[in-house]
């Protein structure tokens, strides 16, 4: 069972503090948490500890990581959070329907898929960051992020 602790620390570090930057599309962000996606929230004064509890609530369990092989949550929840839901690209990958939900079906598949398929799970996700119209600016951090969780991923945590 993947370790839902270790994921929002990997996370919540690659995402950082508080950030008003004018050309994110997110708008505000917070550990992850953005303006766009929380529009009622005051993103400036969340807490980690509630950052903690959306991303787990709206990420984590709705994509039903802690069923998954630790590289698997990792790598899916890393990509909810900072590319939006990213499931559709791993069936695509592990040769399913892409329907973008997690299924006993996608467990499964999951749970047998080597590393081949795991890269080539991270490999669509560089692809969708490269034809971001933000890659220009941010290609360089999303890219640095993606090879931290591709290296996390190959330690399930203690």
């Amino acid at each position: 069972m993947a370790d839902f602790d270790a994921a929002f620390a990997l996370v919540a570090g690659a995402e950082g503090g508080y950030v008003r930057d004018p050309a994110d599309p997110g708008g505000e962000t917070k550990f992850g948490i953005s303006k766009r996606s929380y529009p009622a929230l005051d993103i400036a004064g969340l807490t980690r500890d509630d950052a903690k509890a959306i991303l787990r609530r709206d990420y984590w369990d709705k994509h039903r990581c802690g069923e998954m092989p630790w590289r698997w949550a990792l790598a899916i929840f890393d990509g909810a959070v900072n590319q939006g839901s990213v499931v559709a690209a791993a069936q695509r990958v592990l040769g399913l329907d892409p329907d973008g939900a997690v299924g006993t079906r996608t467990l499964a598949a999951l749970a047998g898929a080597g590393d081949e398929t795991f890269h080539a799970f991270l490999a669509a996700r560089a692809a969708r960051y490269a034809r971001d119209r933000e890659f220009a600016r941010f290609g360089d951090g999303w890219l640095t992020r993606l090879f931290r969780v591709a290296q996390a991923a190959e330690h399930a945590p203690a």
